[in-house]
């Protein structure tokens, strides 16, 4: 067994043990963000009903996908607000 993966394996006992540290890696929207764990790397985010589920493949499309709505829909709101305050 190599080092990295036996570090690896010490990080994920460690989290097994104690828990994880999650902190928020990515905000997507004002309530929906990804978070990762800083010891084991484990990726989760939130879904529809605000629970942490693990973050896979078809969740992290959906979160790029609502986050570009998102980003759009608030320029436009700027866009709109910025022309309506010039009249």
């Amino acid at each position: 067994m190599n080092k990295s993966t036996n570090n690896r394996n010490l990080l994920k006992v460690y989290c097994d043990l104690f828990g994880h540290n999650y902190e928020v890696s990515k905000k997507i929207t004002s309530h929906v963000k990804e978070y990762t764990c800083k010891c084991c790397k484990k990726e989760l985010t939130t879904n529809s009903n605000g629970n942490l589920i693990e973050l896979t493949p078809k969740y992290r499309e959906i979160n790029n996908l609502l986050e570009d709505f998102y980003n759009r829909r608030m320029m436009r709101l700027k866009n709109k607000s910025l022309v309506s305050s010039i009249y």
